[in-house]
């Protein structure tokens, strides 16, 4: 397994849908915290966004995470692998 910074941008995401989507995205962030998927995560300050830790056997296995997730569909994502 490898480690990967994720770095996410929110986009075109109005809050209604932001708000109904929001249980189940935290849900399996919570999900991935419990089964080591998840290292660390970081709520941006300045902009709608997070950045995440993940442990992925590849960028593509971390975009296929990613894919799972509720507001996927509004993110712009950039997959740093780390050492």
């Amino acid at each position: 397994m490898n480690k990967f910074m994720i770095d996410i941008l929110l986009q075109g995401i109005d809050n209604e849908t932001r708000i109904q989507l929001l249980p189940r995205e935290q849900e399996i962030i919570k999900e991935w915290e419990d089964n080591g998927t998840l290292i660390a995560s970081y709520i941006k300050s300045d902009t709608p966004g997070i950045y995440l830790v993940l442990n992925a056997n590849d960028k593509l296995d971390a975009d296929k995470k990613l894919s799972t997730l509720p507001y996927y569909p509004y993110m712009k994502i950039e997959i740093i692998a780390l050492r």
